[in-house]
């Protein structure tokens, strides 16, 4: 895993073994402790920030270029 720092100070942890697929580039799964134990969020690889939301359906948007990974299954009453 590659460490990196949150703006806050925070030392967090990106793999990059398995990414969600971007529109604009791949979103990776980023952790609070270097064994994987406890999961943060996710990293954007487009603009290189942790600003990423998630909503309940899995979809994830970067919140400072836009890039979204669009959710896996979803049930148009959802829409």
């Amino acid at each position: 895993m590659e460490a990196r720092t949150h703006p806050d100070g925070t030392r967090l942890f990106v793999d990059r073994g398995e990414p969600e697929r971007g529109s604009k580039g791949p979103f990776y799964v980023v952790y609070r402790t270097d064994d994987g134990e406890r999961r943060w969020g996710f990293f954007c690889s487009n603009c290189e920030t942790f600003d990423t939301a998630v909503d309940s359906m899995g979809r994830i948007q970067c919140n400072v270029c836009s890039n979204l990974h669009k959710a896996e299954e979803w049930d148009a009453a959802h829409e």
